[in-house]
This record gives structure tokens, C-alpha cells and sequence, in this order.
């Protein structure tokens, strides 16, 4: 018996990388699987035909085809019982730099990729699991501003979706994973995480299919970041203590409020790296 014996699940952006992962482990554990990419979708397919397991292969546009991928699924396995929204790009860029088309296009995969799959998805879901795909850099990843503030916007629509979709019974999660994969490869910072290792994208795909399974139905609304040894939730933004009260608020006020040194709401500034926690 496995976890996902008799459903059907859509895997974006599963061609290589992360979806892959995702896709071979939910089809081992007995989904039947919608494999979606740009590329090598194909061939991830006949892989998990290979082993077994159950596959078809989309090379839409999420962007462009949310509602085919959904009907695909429906149509060919009879029900949509999960939608991991893996897709996704990244640019790195000091903000100077930064390019409005590039980042029109991380926003519009990420962001709107992950909107109009889970829109189509709703329509039809009836119990079941969405499994988003954000990211540490959701706390704010220097010189990755496009991509740090699409994460940001998938941790919120996944706590928006979950309230939504309680209704229905669908369960809305995040991951928020890292693994060594061609995403990292792109990455400036890469030589300061260590030698490549190829066995971490696998190493995450256990946590997805948990949240796609029936075993996870008491779990939505989270984010859950997972590293290859470590697996913890984050929280969602809330307000900080102390709140401070005063009929009014004047600039003085304000100004020695932030003091850095007597201040009650000093901090410390945020550091280049604390996304990776």
C-alpha cells in the first residue's frame, strides 16, 4: 500500500529538478501522475512507466494552459486529488540592475503560474491537497529581488487559499525546500553552499507526498521549510511585541521609538543571508 494509492495529482515544472522528484515519488507511492514541463516531460513519464507506475505527459505554458493541464486530469484519471505548483524561475540581479521584462517573467510563472493552476484546480477539487512550492527567499534574498518577492506572494496566497478552500475540504500548504538542482546552478552564491549533490531533490520529495496523502489532513495553511537535515514550519508575518500606545504620535515620538540604542522597537538590520534558515 502506498501513501497515494488511487489518486490523481498534477506536478508542475516536474521535467527535472525538484518536480521530477516530486513526480517519481508520488508515482511510487501510488499516484497517478500529470507530469507538466516545458521539457523533459516526456522522459520523466516514461521513466516512471518503466518502474511501473502511472503517467501523462503536459508541455503547457502554466501560464497559458492552467485549465487544460486541470481538465487533462480530470479527463484521463477521472478526479484531480492534489496539485503541487512546482513551476517556477529565478533571476539574480543587484536592484540596479534589474531587468522589467525578467522580472515580468519571474512573477508571471511563479506568481501567476501557480494562481491560474490552482484557480483551475479549485473549480473542481472536492476534498484533496495543494501543495505550493515558495521559498526561504521569501524572507528577503538580496539581489534576488523578483524572485524573493514572488515567493513572498505564494506563502500569502497559500494562507489566503487555505481559509478558502476549508469550505471544500481542500488542504493548502508550502514547501519551502533546497536542494541542489539547475535552479542552484544559476545561482552566484553557489560555491558557499558546498559541493553539488545531486541526491537532495529526491531527498525532498517525501515531504510533498505526506501533504498530498490523507495522513497530512489535519495539516493547511503552513509553511514548512525542509532542508536535507533539518524540517520546521515557518510563521506567517505577525505583529511583533511591544505594541506601544500613545493618543498621539509625533516624529520625536516615532524617532525615539526606533533609537537604536534606547529604542523599544529597535532591531537589527536583516542580514544577506538570512534566507537560508
Amino acid at each position: 500500500m502506498g501513501f497515494l494509492d488511487g489518486k490523481a495529482v498534477v506536478i508542475t515544472g516536474a521535467g527535472s529538478g525538484l518536480g521530477e522528484a516530486y513526480a517519481r515519488h508520488a508515482a511510487r507511492e501510488g499516484a497517478s501522475v500529470v507530469v507538466n514541463d516545458l521539457a523533459g516531460a516526456e522522459r520523466v513519464v516514461a521513466d516512471i512507466r518503466a518502474e511501473g507506475g502511472t503517467a501523462i505527459a503536459h508541455t503547457g505554458d502554466v501560464t497559458k494552459t492552467a485549465d487544460e493541464l486541470i481538465t487533462l486530469c480530470r479527463t484521463e484519471f477521472g478526479a484531480v486529488d492534489g496539485l503541487v505548483n512546482n513551476a517556477g524561475t529565478t533571476h539574480f540581479a543587484a536592484p540596479w540592475d534589474d531587468d522589467p521584462e525578467t522580472v515580468r517573467r519571474v512573477v508571471e510563472v511563479n506568481v501567476l503560474g501557480t494562481m491560474f493552476c490552482g484557480i483551475a484546480a479549485a473549480k473542481v477539487m472536492r476534498g484533496g491537497s495543494i501543495v505550493n512550492v515558495a521559498s526561504g527567499a521569501m524572507l528577503g534574498r538580496a539581489d534576488a529581488a523578483a524572485y524573493s518577492a514572488s515567493k513572498g506572494a505564494v506563502a500569502a496566497l497559500t494562507a489566503s487559499w487555505a481559509g478558502g478552500m476549508a469550505e471544500r475540504g481542500v488542504r493548502v500548504n508550502a514547501v519551502c525546500p533546497l536542494a541542489w538542482t539547475g535552479m542552484m546552478e544559476r545561482d552566484p552564491r553557489r560555491n558557499t553552499f558546498g559541493s553539488p549533490d545531486t541526491t537532495t531533490a529526491a531527498r525532498m520529495a517525501p515531504l510533498v507526498t505526506y501533504l498530498l496523502a490523507d495522513a497530512s489532513q489535519h495539516i493547511t495553511g503552513q509553511l514548512i521549510r525542509f532542508l536535507p537535515d533539518k524540517l520546521h514550519v515557518i510563521a506567517q508575518y505577525a505583529v511583533k511585541q511591544p505594541v506601544l500606545v500613545r493618543d498621539t504620535w509625533d516624529t520625536d515620538a516615532i524617532a525615539a521609538a526606533f533609537h537604536p540604542d534606547t529604542g523599544d522597537l529597535r532591531s537589527e538590520p536583516p542580514g544577506r543571508d538570512r534566507w537560508r534558515v
